[in-house]
């Protein structure tokens, strides 16, 4: 489809005569993508939220991440085209104060989007990670900076605000909105929101933000995967292939692990019959499926896409 929502027809280069010879056709069309990278893990130690992993999206109609538009088609011809997938990072096991590892990137045809950052540690023993959207700052004595997001992927997350009563962290970004900041009374602030795609045909949200951990109340996970912060416990991990930020540990560092970012997903779809109106075919991914005159292909990890 093309951005105004009309469909792009297949196209065909005919072969033409050189010089030294004659050129073969080289066939292509169309298809549109959703990128998603890992989300990053949480912090520990009132920790910061992770932030979700980059989102790009070429999708008519639809946005990308940080409140960007819809990139253009992909136009692809006979080949083998490496799909991967992002990881999402670790959250800050116990033992010591620390920030959460940022998640991997996720890529397709010659594109990136960014890992989530990770969520802060308690009065920076560790700094919230930038990334697709930026990991939340960490509470404690002393106000904690929210990691940045990539332009076009995701967004900041929200600052610790660093108060004493209940040393609640912020939020990790999500690819829809900014990650909350330390609420009052030291509660931790929410994980950004994720955004929405029909790529599948359903309405699916994904890369939110990850909450952040208090020592009274945690911060809620971000619509679209992001984990929830600790209540004084452990944060809880971001959502499997939706690229959600990890949530923050409430506990002392000695005792509290931080949530996992969850891991991306790459996600492709193309007017059934263009394949076919050119002479190729289409294989590769986890899953497949129709709707309507669209077939899409799922990717939940790493592997090829293939045109022939």
């Amino acid at each position: 489809m093309s951005r105004s929502g009309a469909r792009t027809r297949p196209s065909t280069i005919v072969g033409q005569w050189f010089g030294n010879g004659w050129q073969a056709p080289v066939y292509t069309f169309s298809l549109e993508y959703l990128i998603i990278a890992g989300g990053g893990g949480g912090g520990n130690d009132d920790g910061g939220g992770g932030g979700a992993g980059g989102y790009r999206s070429s999708v008519s109609g639809e946005n990308s991440g940080g409140g960007a538009s819809a990139e253009s088609v992909q136009a692809v011809a006979i080949g083998s085209y490496t799909i991967t997938v992002g990881g999402g990072g670790a959250g800050k096991a116990s033992g010591s104060g620390g920030a959460g590892t940022s998640g991997t990137d996720s890529s397709a045809f010659s594109l990136t989007a960014t890992g989530g950052g990770g969520g802060g540690g308690f009065d920076a023993f560790g700094a919230a990670g930038n990334g697709g959207s930026g990991g939340g700052g960490a509470g404690g004595g002393s106000a904690q900076s929210a990691g940045t997001g990539t332009s076009g992927q995701g967004y900041n997350g929200g600052a610790g605000t660093g108060t004493a009563s209940g040393y609640g962290g912020g939020g990790g970004g999500g690819a829809g909105a900014v990650g909350q900041s330390t609420q009052s009374g030291g509660v931790g602030g929410a994980g950004g929101a994720g955004v929405a795609s029909s790529i599948t045909g359903s309405s699916v949200t994904r890369s939110g933000g990850g909450g952040a951990g208090s020592r009274s109340t945690g911060g809620a996970g971000g619509t679209g995967g992001g984990g929830a912060g600790g209540n004084n416990a452990n944060g809880s991990a971001g959502t499997a292939n939706t690229g959600g930020g990890g949530g923050g540990a409430g506990q002392d560092g000695t005792s509290g692990t931080g949530g996992a970012g969850g891991k991306g997903v790459v996600i492709v779809r193309y007017l059934t019959a263009a394949p076919g109106a050119v002479g190729l075919s289409v294989s590769g991914g986890d899953s497949s499926g129709t709707d309507g005159s669209y077939t899409y292909r799922v990717f939940n990890n790493t592997g090829s896409l293939t045109i022939s």
